[in-house]
């Protein structure tokens, strides 16, 4: 089974990028384009690493980290 990658950040281009060389290495990628897709997807997807823009809208990425580690 593949390692899961969350990528949340709210720059379209950047989360393609990312998940097409991920995915390209075998990876599983869900990408989250603001703060509370990411704290939803945090919870569906349990991923195994997340990499978190912190300027993204809704809720910024402190926010989210907060409510991810409350989990």
């Amino acid at each position: 089974m593949a390692s899961k990658i969350l990528v949340a950040d709210d720059d379209l281009n950047i989360c393609e990028v990312l998940k097409l060389y991920l995915e390209n290495d075998g990876y599983e990628v869900k990408c989250a384009n603001d703060g509370a897709d990411a704290v939803e997807m945090f919870r569906s997807f349990e991923p195994d690493l997340i990499l978190l823009d912190i300027m993204m809208p809704k809720k910024d990425g402190f926010t989210v980290l907060t409510e991810m580690r409350q989990q």
